[in-house]
């Protein structure tokens, strides 16, 4: 999960805080060291901790508590806060030429997801009701054509080679020709990388910015090399110039030393962040955001637009009325987890949840994405009367199911009880929310053991 030993230690050191009623200095400081050793430990550059906790520490310590704040939340409100600027405070999006089309070009090393993340990038601004192309200047690696071919095919984008042609540079430039010609109002450049800086890379690149003008030049890098990242942005910006970075594999990287330092060494803003290998894996950066899941307060806004994006509101809204009905039925129960799958990750979604970035350390709380695949399984192996109406699944259909999902009667059996408890709970809630009560009464999901 993104930033969990960070979170974690953030989490463990503000739960001390909140045990005092008054804080004092020593309070703060012990506090702060705590703070200090997490950031480092987490690969933030060295230089960014030593200005960010002298900043907390001018804000924390003298300072009238807001009448509304406990000391507590008073010195975690200055940490959120300074986490926010030191991401870059507000979300830094991507210049939109006036005149299309809007050239954006994708730089960075080889092995930190280039290319793939192009595709990405197609797909989100596919999704903005841009019409984006592809354009294959890597004229190095093998198969780095092919490979953006492929990502095209897949989103239904086009992408423009020249694969005889040995030079960059004139492949940008017809690039832009042919985006003109076919209205294409965004023109993405995957350029070539290598496994180190050097001159020849960088002259090349110099060289295609300085024939197309791009209106971006982002930079991609690997979130999980930590302090190498930022040392690879620095090197590019100071040649290039750079609009912004696309941090990738960040739902790998656990400790966050290069989200919470590329900004404030390089003053690069990060704009996007790839939170997954499928090509919709790929998220706008909001630094407000990513502090406060950081401190285990959540991020609603972005599971909001998640299920906005994802959760068809029609299916929502009959959903809705069969619960009322009492009319819900496995077909149903199949339908609702094939809605929480689109959403992405489980640990993502659940880490979203105010109080519940820290579900590794939950009791009682283990979940697992395969059971997901397994219930859909055995939900499919059933006829249409099955899925209708549970109660005829007798011993031999049980048998026949886990027969034909690959998996044991047990499991057929822990499935139906869990499918007629979330009946219950489903009435019980409605029950609830007609006498205007709130809670689950301690509900878990099927995929939560």
């Amino acid at each position: 999960m993104v930033f969990e030993g960070l979170a974690d230690k953030f989490q463990q050191t503000f739960k001390k805080l909140r045990g005092k009623g008054k804080l004092a200095e020593a309070d703060v400081n012990e506090a702060l060291r705590e703070v200090r050793m997490a950031l480092l430990e987490a690969d933030v550059n060295f230089k960014v901790v030593k200005d960010f906790i002298a900043k907390i520490k001018e804000q924390a310590i003298g300072q009238e508590v807001m009448g509304s704040l406990t000391p507590a939340q008073f010195v975690i409100k200055i940490v959120n806060d300074e986490l926010t600027n030191l991401m870059g405070g507000t979300q830094s999006r991507i210049t939109v030429s006036s005149r299309p089309p809007t050239i954006i070009m994708l730089v960075g090393l080889q092995g930190a997801g280039k290319t793939t993340t192009v595709g990405k990038l197609a797909h989100l601004l596919k999704k903005q009701s841009k019409r984006p192309l592809l354009v294959a200047a890597d004229i190095y690696r093998p198969a780095a054509i092919k490979q953006l071919q492929v990502l095209g095919g897949q989103l239904d984008i086009p992408v423009f080679a020249m694969e005889e042609c040995k030079d960059a540079v004139l492949i940008a430039q017809k690039a832009i020709e042919h985006a003109l010609s076919y209205t294409r109002d965004t023109v993405i450049i995957d350029t070539a990388g290598r496994l180190h800086i050097n001159e020849e890379l960088m002259e090349e690149l110099k060289s295609i910015k300085k024939t197309v003008k791009p209106h971006e030049i982002l930079l991609v890098v690997d979130a999980m090399t930590g302090q190498d990242a930022v040392a690879v942005a620095e090197s590019f910006n100071k040649d290039l110039g750079l609009d912004g970075v696309i941090l990738t594999k960040l739902d790998g990287d656990a400790r966050g030393g290069a989200a919470l330092s590329i900004k404030a060494v390089t003053g690069c803003p990060i704009k996007f962040a790839g939170m997954g290998e499928k090509l919709d894996a790929l998220e706008t950066f909001h630094p407000d955001r990513m502090a406060s899941r950081i401190l285990g307060m959540g991020d609603v806004l972005s599971l909001i637009e998640k299920a906005s994006a994802s959760i068809d509101l029609e299916q929502a809204k009959e959903m809705e009325k069969k619960f009322r009905k009492d009319d819900f039925n496995l077909d149903d129960f199949l339908e609702q987890l094939q809605q929480v799958r689109k959403l992405g990750p489980l640990d993502q979604l659940l880490g979203m949840l105010p109080g519940m970035g820290n579900l590794k350390k939950l009791q009682d709380v283990k979940f697992d994405e395969k059971e997901l695949v397994r219930i859909e399984a055995m939900i499919r192996s059933m006829t249409k009367k099955e899925r209708r109406d549970s109660s005829i699944i007798n011993g031999s259909r049980r048998k026949r199911i886990a027969l034909g999902s690959g998996t044991r009667v047990q499991d057929v059996n822990k499935l139906i009880k869990q499918f007629i408890e979330a009946k219950k709970m489903m009435k019980k809630f409605q029950d609830m929310q007609k006498g205007g009560k709130k809670g689950l009464g301690g509900f878990k999901m099927p995929f939560m053991k």
